[in-house]
């Protein structure tokens, strides 16, 4: 798939450019970041360099990854990272890191909405699932202020860093954001 461009109330997603590497860089330097994401440690010049120049079009061009670059809808440079990754039986998976300095302003809750959104209308997605490691609270706060139900812990079920750690995981369904399935779903009788 050709890269796209989403736009929110607030923001612009966008594809990453060869020029945003100084941005991601100087996020990625947050201990945060790279405490709770698969991000490199350290994270060097050179990680952000083959952020932009080969896993972000590489997931667009092979449709493994729609990684955006979450801006202002006026422009500038990059605030945080969202993508859609992980493709398996319908259902995408959900993944973001926001600058510190731009935290706390319901930036990253927005953009994950819009990513659903164009998820379950164009990618005939029937599950939009997030997963974070268990004490990941800013993660899941954006998960649940997105609208995500968490449904429990995994055990071992996350690879950061050479090390299983337990996972919180939530799902996002079409019918949750009041949109069609592209699916049936029958829920169980209660």
């Amino acid at each position: 798939m050709e890269p796209i461009t989403l736009t929110t109330r607030r923001l612009r997603l966008s594809t990453f450019v060869a020029e945003d590497a100084d941005a991601v860089h100087a996020a990625c330097q947050d201990p945060d970041i790279q405490r709770w994401t698969t991000v490199p440690s350290p994270y060097e010049l050179r990680h952000a360099d083959d952020f932009l120049r080969r896993l972000v079009p590489d997931g667009w061009r092979d449709d493994t990854a729609y990684t955006f670059a979450v801006r202002p809808l006026e422009g500038g440079p990059p605030l945080a990272a969202a993508a859609l990754h992980d493709p398996s039986s319908g259902s995408w998976e959900v993944g973001f890191w926001t600058a510190k300095e731009h935290r706390g302003r319901g930036y990253m809750s927005e953009a994950v909405q819009a990513m659903a959104h164009w998820a379950f209308t164009q990618l005939s997605c029937t599950r939009v699932e997030w997963r974070a490691e268990v004490g990941n609270t800013g993660s899941r706060a954006v998960a649940e202020k997105a609208g995500f139900t968490v449904e429990g812990t995994l055990r071992a079920a996350l690879l950061n860093k050479g090390t299983l750690r337990d996972c919180w995981v939530g799902s996002l369904l079409p019918s949750d954001v009041g949109l069609p399935g592209a699916v049936p779903y029958l829920p169980p009788r209660t």
